[in-house]
Order: structure tokens, then sequence, then C-alpha cells
């Protein structure tokens, strides 16, 4: 549980803060003394168990400051590939002039049921480009999906892409690499090419760059 390395670590700030008022007097001590003022530590802490709280309170905020802190920046510094990634699937209007990024897993159950209101919101809004960014990390099957997808891209463009994402997303059950075949040879593609591509820079570049993306972003 994330709650127990957290109390320890304010127990451990209460304890810093609390020795060096008591080592003003004398900076070494005898294993007694240890021992003695291990015990006042603790007794005050349960006595007063408020302080545990409000340290755990104010640990949290601020790590929570210092996350937010982070995402600003990895999104200031990505932003160009976060938005323009030739490598990315893109829907709606190409030039929009308001861009909303996805990062989706295509075994991503909450992604499937999102996929309805990207259409809607991409029906509602002909200024709205949306930016999907295949971040596999539901295990071996969803990064086989995720490189024929990839893959996919080199042939089909626009409309035809998302049409391709959407067969993908809107199946029922795991997503694979054989699916993902299935799906681009039902939509005719060159499926000799397909294989190469597969194998190729372009996808191994892709997955290395949405990776090194989600992980700057705390995704």
């Amino acid at each position: 549980m994330r709650f127990r390395p957290l109390l320890r670590c304010v127990v451990l700030a209460a304890t810093a803060a609390l020795l060096p008022v008591l080592a003003v007097a004398q900076p070494a001590f005898t294993e007694t003394q240890r021992e003695a003022i291990g015990a006042m530590i603790r007794d005050y802490l349960v006595k007063n168990p408020e302080v545990l709280q409000e340290a755990m309170a104010e640990l949290e905020r601020r790590q929570t400051e210092g996350q937010k802190a982070a995402q600003a920046t990895a999104l200031r510094d990505s932003r160009e590939s976060l938005l323009n990634s030739p490598r990315d699937i893109v829907a709606g209007n190409p030039t929009g002039d308001v861009t909303l990024v996805e990062f989706f897993d295509y075994n991503c159950g909450y992604c499937k049921r999102a996929l309805a209101d990207v259409r809607g919101l991409v029906k509602a809004d002909p200024k709205l480009r949306v930016v999907l960014k295949d971040f596999q990390v539901l295990g071996p099957e969803s990064l086989e999906a995720s490189r024929v997808s990839l893959a996919v891209k080199q042939q089909l463009k626009g409309e035809k892409l998302f049409d391709y994402h959407t067969k993908l997303m809107e199946t029922r059950g795991r997503v694979n690499g054989e699916r993902a075949l299935a799906v681009a040879k039902e939509m005719g593609l060159d499926m000799t090419k397909l294989q190469k591509d597969v194998e190729g820079p372009d996808v191994r570049l892709a997955i290395q760059e949405n990776v090194k993306l989600g992980d700057q972003l705390g995704l």
C-alpha cells in the first residue's frame, strides 16, 4: 500500500525535525541516549497523532506540486513532438485551430469507450484537430498491434487511417498483431509492404518517442 511508505517518510521527517533540537547540547549520543530519544519521539507522536496527519498532508501537497511543475515543464519542452510528430494518427481537421492529444492503447477499455466521444467532438467541431498517440502499456499484444498500426500509417492517411484505428478500437476482446494485420488486409493494404514496414526504423522510432514522452508527462 502507498500509505505505509508515505507514513515512514512522515515519521522520518518528524524525527529529523526534532533531533537538531535535542542535539544542541550534545552532538553525539550514547546507545542509551539514542533509545531514550527514540522513545521520546514515539511518545510525542502517539500523544499528538495530528502531527502525522499534518505532515502527511503537507508531504502530499508538495509531491503534487512537484509533479504538476514537472508536467508543465515536460509539456513546454515536448510541445513539438506532442503536437506535430509525423508518426501519429491525426483525426478531424489536420489544420484545426484547437488540438486534442490522446494517448491510447488498443486494449485499454477506457480508450475504447472514449472513442465515441472523440468521434462526437470531431463531428461537432470542424476546427478540431485530434492527435492520437499509440502508447502501448498493456502487454505484448498491445505492442504487436501498435507496431502494425504504426506501419499502416505508411499506406493510409487521413480519414482512412482513422477508419483503421476505429476498426481496431471496436474489436471485441484482446487486440494483437494478428487482428491488426487482419483489419489491414480487409482494407486492401499491400501486406508484403506492411510486413516489411512493421520491422522498419520508423515504427521503432515512433514507439520509442511515445514511450519517452509518456514517461516525461508522468502517464
